[in-house]
C-alpha cells in the first residue's frame, strides 16, 4: 500500500464527516492538496505529477481500500485534470498554477455549442459532476453549430467537442442523494448561454493531444476502464477483509463455528485469492499497453483495447454477484448504516450504477 500510516487513520477518522456532509470535508481535501492526487495524471511541466497508468491504478486501489467515497472523487477529478494534456500549453500551464485546481463534469453530449468564428456559447445541463463542490472548473461536452447549422464530420455525424468552464459561470444542481458514495457529491449542473473562449474547447482522442507521452497516446475510453476498475477492487478488497473479520468474531460462538465457521471461511479465502489472481491479470495488462504507449506512435492493437474491456467487466460483475452472495451472511450489522461493511456495501452498489463497467 502506497499511503502512510498516519494518512491512513486521519482518513478513515474523516469517512463518516464526509458522508454526513455528502462532500468531501477539509481533512480530506488537505491531504489531498498535499499529495497533489487531483493531478497524478497531469504532465510535470503543469506542476503535476505524471504518474504512469500502473502507478495511478495501485493508488486508487489503495485509496479505495480505506475509503470508496473519497478514491471515486480523487479518480474522477484527476481525470478531468488529465485533460491538461489535451489543452492548449498556454492556457494549461496557467490554469494549473494554481496548486487547487480541480476539473470536473460529464461526459455526455447534453449541450451545444454555438461558434461565431471566435468563441463559443455553450449551453445545457449536465448530470453527474463528480466533486462539484470543489471544482474549479466544470467540463462538458456539446455538439457543435457554425451559427445555427449543426457541424457534421466527413461521415454526416456530428461533431463534440469538450470544453472546460470556470466555476463561476456555472449553476450547481445539488441533486446527488444516494444511498451510497455520498460524499462525491455529484450534482448536476447547467449552463445558460455562457460565452467561452476557442482555447476552452478540446478533443479526447489521442491524434489531438498536446502533450505527446505515453498516457496521452492511450484512448481515453481504455485509460476510465483502468482507472474506475481499482475503485471497485480497492472496494471489494475491503469488503472481503471485513467480512472475515466479521466471521471471526461469530466464531467465538461454537454453536455458530462447528455449523458455519469452515465454510465461511473457505469461500472468503478463495474469493481472496481469485482478486488477487485478476488483479495480477490485469496489471500484465496495463504494463503491456503502457510499455507499447511508450515504445511507438503506432496505433494499439484493437485486441488488447477489447481484452482489457472484457476482463475489466467481467470482474466488476463478478464482485457485484459475490457481493450480493455475501451479504445475507453479515447479520443484522451488516443492515446498520454506520458499520463500515455497510458503508463499502453502498458504496459497491452505488459505483455499480456508473454506465462504465457496468455489465447487465
Amino acid at each position: 500500500m502506497q499511503l502512510n500510516e498516519n494518512t491512513i487513520i486521519s482518513l478513515q477518522e474523516a469517512q463518516q464527516k464526509s458522508i454526513a456532509a455528502k462532500q468531501l470535508v477539509e481533512e480530506q481535501l488537505r491531504i489531498i492538496y498535499e499529495n497533489n492526487w487531483f493531478n497524478i495524471w497531469v504532465p510535470k511541466e503543469y506542476n503535476g505529477l505524471s504518474y504512469s497508468l500502473l502507478e495511478g491504478f495501485r493508488l486508487f486501489k489503495d485509496l479505495a481500500y480505506v475509503d470508496g467515497g473519497m478514491a471515486w472523487t480523487i479518480t474522477l477529478c484527476s481525470g478531468a485534470n488529465m485533460f491538461a494534456g489535451y489543452m492548449d500549453p498556454v492556457v494549461a500551464k496557467e490554469t494549473f498554477q494554481n496548486p487547487k485546481v480541480c476539473f470536473g463534469g460529464s461526459g455526455r453530449a447534453n449541450g451545444k455549442a454555438v461558434f461565431d468564428g471566435k468563441r463559443f456559447t455553450l449551453s445545457g445541463t449536465w448530470q453527474y459532476a463528480t466533486g462539484a463542490p470543489h471544482l474549479t472548473h466544470f467540463t462538458l461536452n456539446a455538439q457543435v453549430y457554425d451559427g445555427q447549422m449543426p457541424r457534421v464530420d466527413g461521415q454526416g455525424l456530428p461533431v463534440i467537442f469538450s470544453f472546460f468552464v470556470p466555476r463561476e459561470h456555472v449553476l450547481i444542481h445539488y441533486d446527488w442523494n444516494t444511498f451510497g458514495l455520498e460524499c462525491t457529491a455529484s450534482h448536476s449542473f447547467s449552463l445558460d448561454n455562457v460565452v467561452v473562449s476557442a482555447a476552452n474547447a478540446f478533443r479526447l482522442i489521442p491524434e489531438e493531444r498536446k502533450v505527446d507521452s505515453a498516457l496521452f497516446r492511450i484512448p481515453f475510453m481504455t485509460f476510465a476502464e483502468l482507472t474506475l476498475l481499482p475503485n471497485y477492487i480497492g472496494m471489494y478488497k475491503r469488503f472481503l477483509d471485513l467480512t472475515e473479520k466479521y466471521f471471526f468474531q461469530k466464531a467465538k460462538d461454537t454453536v455458530w463455528a462447528e455449523q458455519y465457521s469452515k465454510q465461511h471461511f473457505r469461500l472468503v479465502d478463495t474469493l481472496q485469492q481469485k482478486l488477487e489472481n485478476d488483479v495480477v491479470k490485469i496489471e500484465d495488462l496495463i504494463l503491456k499497453l503502457w510499455t507499447f504507449a511508450e515504445l511507438t506512435h503506432e496505433a494499439f492493437d484493437p485486441r488488447l483495447l477489447d481484452e482489457i474491456a472484457s476482463i475489466s467487466r467481467a470482474i466488476v460483475k463478478d464482485i457485484r454477484e459475490q457481493v450480493c452472495y455475501i451479504f445475507p451472511l453479515l447479520g443484522i450489522s451488516g443492515a446498520q448504516r454506520e458499520n463500515e461493511i455497510n458503508i463499502v456495501f453502498r458504496n459497491i452498489f452505488t459505483a455499480t450504477q456508473h454506465s462504465l463497467l457496468n455489465v447487465r
